[in-house]
């Protein structure tokens, strides 16, 4: 176990309120990591932020009829107030447009420019003549070349994965008017990534942490040959290009968010008042950094960012694992809030309570393939896992332990060779959720907490122990007792996937403080301490899946007014 631990997530762009496809992949699976590694005793640092600029953020401010500005600053208060909702232990959430990012970003592109890694060339990009402005990335969609899909973006394909140059699209079109832009030429400088081909493979290949769709996506990328990728836009609203000559161009985005992790761990180090901290999780070779993302980010963790931590010179760590997950569908669709297919993060909870989802999202992330959200299966996982199993279990052993030995943990009489049985193999599935977490395989942790619950469920319905309850109270007793200690190792697991349920339970058992250490899940509780009385962890949920749309349907309606959806 290591001692410094950087736990990051994608940067969501805050042109709109995440999803929950957003959500599961990056923040909250970065956020279950994050806090089993300080269960486990390590400097954790957890940093991400607001991504406040590029196309993405222009399209909706024409479309809201605000400024970039303030639609980003409105917008970041908003989700940042969400992400603690949802329970996201960030240690920094900050933004681009923060004074320390903007800063590094310049000051890095201008060490980059210094090692002979950037270059400036004219280059033919697209210009829409309706609208006086050449067109970058996101303000032209058409036809992937590669793979003939619709829609392609000017800067990726979502289909195929593709990173695109918007000249590179098939029967182009401005997204703002519609209208077939024309090939005018502009400036613009590039890193040439090709000059940074080996150390990446070398890298890439040496990186046994990363997973085999990871390492197979970015040797793959590399094989057809890295070509040289701009680094500044025509744009008015990003960080200025700090180049000679460059005046009136902005950084393009990608270069800048991703820069944001190191940022980050600055910005932090100056609020906590350790200014030289942050060296700690990025030039001290033996800290871990993981990062947590989407798919079609894979590019740019594995070969962006370490090439330009690589082509700066100022010894980074490279990202030490980069869990990358598939696509959550909603419906078999891909989400889209234009259609209202999907559910948005300020949507679900006001639906239902945030560790109902923060498990479900968990038990059915979309880890080897694209998963799809149905509330059939969504009310499976909270009515049968959550409540059937896992409360269940808690809810009965306390409850008899209150109602039938005053609150007060029985003293057990010698275990016999099954309850020492059920005890080793709780402690072998503790462990192998531990395993589990560290190799990022977060549904399998999910999936084998709950079997932990129905392990106990067994027991007691084996042991029976209400029915020794008159001839045998001590019996009855050593197996509540070690009933009470799968509960107290269902709690500390629990903690990194349901953190609101988990302290309840803490509670409950009136334990000191709070759960804060992993080694607690094996601990036994001492007999003779008393707990408090039990309530009820979870409820079931409807099954219908008509009435659940429509509560989806009136839920929507109410949140109408957030500053994401309504155009001035």
């Amino acid at each position: 176990m290591c001692d410094k631990v950087l736990v990051t997530s994608a940067w969501p762009y805050i042109n709109v309120v995440p999803h929950l496809g957003n959500l599961v992949g990056s923040v909250l699976s970065a956020d279950v990591v994050a806090r089993y590694y300080r269960l486990r005793g390590c400097d954790v640092l957890f940093v991400s932020g607001s991504d406040e600029h590029g196309t993405p953020i222009e399209i909706e401010a024409l479309r809201c009829g605000v400024s970039p500005k303030e639609l980003t600053e409105r917008n970041h208060a908003r989700v940042l107030e969400l992400f603690e909702r949802w329970e996201v232990s960030f240690d920094n959430y900050t933004c681009t447009e923060s004074g320390v990012h903007k800063e590094f970003v310049q000051k890095t592109l201008l060490e980059i420019q210094q090692n002979g890694y950037i270059f400036e060339q004219e280059t033919q990009m697209l210009y829409c003549e309706y609208d006086h402005r050449f067109l970058p990335d996101r303000f032209v969609e058409g036809k992937c070349p590669f793979c003939g899909a619709e829609k392609a973006r000017g800067d990726q394909c979502d289909v195929c994965g593709k990173l695109l140059e918007p000249t590179l699209l098939v029967e182009p079109y401005c997204i703002i008017c519609k209208n077939q832009p024309v090939v005018k030429a502009t400036r613009h400088w590039y890193i040439d990534l090709s000059m940074l081909a080996g150390p990446l493979r070398e890298y890439i290949e040496a990186n046994l942490q990363l997973p085999a769709n990871v390492k197979n996506f970015s040797l793959n990328w590399i094989k057809e040959g890295l070509k040289p990728r701009a680094v500044t836009r025509d744009v008015e609203w990003g960080i200025p290009v700090p180049f000679k000559g460059a005046e009136g161009k902005t950084i393009y985005v990608w270069i800048d968010a991703v820069l944001g992790y190191v940022s980050a761990a600055l910005e932090y180090a100056q609020q906590v008042g350790q200014p030289e901290k942050w060296k700690d999780f990025w030039l001290n070779k033996q800290a871990k950094t993981l990062y947590f993302v989407g798919k079609d980010n894979i590019p740019f963790h594995t070969i962006i960012l370490p090439a330009l931590l690589l082509a700066s010179g100022q010894g980074h760590n490279l990202p030490w694992n980069v869990s990358a997950t598939e696509f959550l569908q909603f419906h078999d669709k891909k989400a889209s809030k234009s259609q209202r297919i999907g559910i948005w993060i300020d949507e679900a909870l006001e639906m239902f309570p945030v560790d109902y989802w923060r498990f479900f999202l968990m038990a059915t992330r979309p880890e080897s393939k694209d998963t799809n959200f149905t509330w059939s299966v969504f009310a499976d996982k909270i009515n049968a896992d959550l409540n059937d199993t896992f409360g269940n279990f808690i809810h009965r052993t306390l409850s008899f332990i209150h109602n039938k030995f005053d609150g007060i943990i029985p003293t057990p009489t010698k275990l016999d060779t099954a309850d020492q049985a059920i005890l080793d193999t709780v402690k072998e599935k503790v462990e192998q959720i531990a395993k589990d977490i560290e190799a990022g395989w977060l549904q399998s942790a999910a999936t084998t907490l709950i079997s932990i619950s129905r392990i106990g469920n067994q027991y007691l319905n084996t042991k029976e122990p209400w029915n020794l309850l008159k001839t045998d109270k001590e019996k009855a007793g050593t197996i509540f007792y070690v009933a009470t200690q799968i509960v107290k190792a269902i709690t500390v697991t629990s903690a990194p996937f349901i953190p609101q349920t988990a302290q309840q339970i803490w509670q409950t058992l009136q334990l000191p403080q709070n759960i804060n250490t992993w080694n607690d899940a094996t601990t036994p509780i001492e007999a003779g301490h008393k707990i408090a009385k039990p309530q009820p962890l979870f409820h079931k949920i409807e099954t219908d899946e008509t009435k659940l749309d429509k509560q989806l349907t009136e839920t929507r309606q109410k949140l109408t007014t957030t500053p994401t959806s309504t155009p001035k």
